[in-house]
């Protein structure tokens, strides 16, 4: 989400952003599952568990350094891009190549763009752009590949600007063909994984009072994304932290990041057969600090084999 049209406090100055903590690993079930948790290192998926990430990045030029970082640190075995605002001939296949990663974009130049990265030894295949049923194609915010035998989809759900906008409309009708594909896949192991730009209930908003008519939280778009999990899905994070705060978004302004006003709008939707796999969903908040943070956390998930 990037400069939401939404109530925000504006009092008070940024922050600094402190550098990125190192530490000694340790489970991914005990990992950043509050707000106000202590960011800890994670180590390569144990052998037999496959490791997912989903990031915003705002902007994968900016970001390179810090994704690079985030494979050689966290080793993932499947990562989703959201944001990545550059064009298909400026995506860095050679870069991520020599991380020993294999890339599928969706790029359309300055504005969204989604990627699927997957190890070197398995490559994302069967590719797919684009979703049947979005309004505006050209955004390129939904890409799905086959990743380790499962669906995989990376997406960036519009942000909807203003409730009643010709932008919340669109938004709409992009969950609503998220909800269709979700229906189409039925059957298939999948994993949908992105910046979905609803907070799924209050406990996602760090002030619902806050959020009372702008968009991100209406129950157009809750009600819209539980469709979306009717259909056949179930939330990671909730699965495992039912009543754990855990954002993944803050705004640039004013501090918000360490005084712990956000959103959790990035999401790990996943069928339940994968969610009975799962043995860890957290978020890495080192990559909000340090030199040019996206305004977005990673979130991650680890699955057993």
């Amino acid at each position: 989400m990037t400069n939401p049209s939404i109530c925000l406090p504006t009092s008070g100055l940024p922050g600094e952003l402190a550098s990125a903590t190192t530490c000694a690993p340790f489970r991914i079930t005990e990992f950043t599952r509050s707000a106000g948790a202590h960011e800890e290192c994670l180590p390569p998926a144990e052998p037999g568990r496959m490791k997912l990430v989903t990031w915003n990045v705002n902007s994968l030029k900016a970001r390179l350094p810090r994704l690079l970082e985030l494979l050689a640190v966290h080793r993932p075995d499947v990562v989703c891009l959201q944001e990545t605002k550059c064009t298909t001939e400026a995506f860095p296949h050679v870069e991520l190549a020599e991380a020993g990663y294999t890339a599928a974009d969706h790029s359309g130049g300055r504005w969204a763009g989604v990627a699927i990265l997957g190890r070197s030894d398995a490559p994302p295949t069967d590719v797919v752009r684009g979703l049947t049923g979005e309004t505006a194609s050209d955004e390129c915010r939904w890409i799905e590949a086959t990743v380790a035998g499962i669906r995989t989809c990376s997406v960036y759900v519009p942000n909807g600007r203003a409730v009643g906008s010709e932008s919340f409309a669109q938004k709409l009708a992009f969950l609503d063909a998220m909800a269709a594909r979700v229906t189409q896949l039925a059957g298939a192991v999948t994993v949908i994984a992105g910046d979905c730009n609803v907070a799924p209930a209050d406990i996602d908003v760090y002030d619902p009072q806050a959020f009372i008519g702008s968009t991100h939280v209406t129950p157009e778009e809750r009600g819209r994304l539980g469709a979306i999990l009717d259909a056949g899905l179930v939330d990671a994070y909730r699965q495992l932290h039912p009543d754990e705060v855990g954002f993944t978004w803050w705004d640039y302004r004013a501090g918000h990041f360490h005084k712990q006003l956000g959103l959790r709008i990035d999401l790990v939707l996943c069928t339940p057969d994968l969610a009975a796999q799962l043995t860890g969903c957290g978020i890495d908040r080192s990559f909000r600090k340090g030199a040019k943070p996206s305004d977005h956390a990673p979130l991650l998930a680890e699955l057993a084999g």
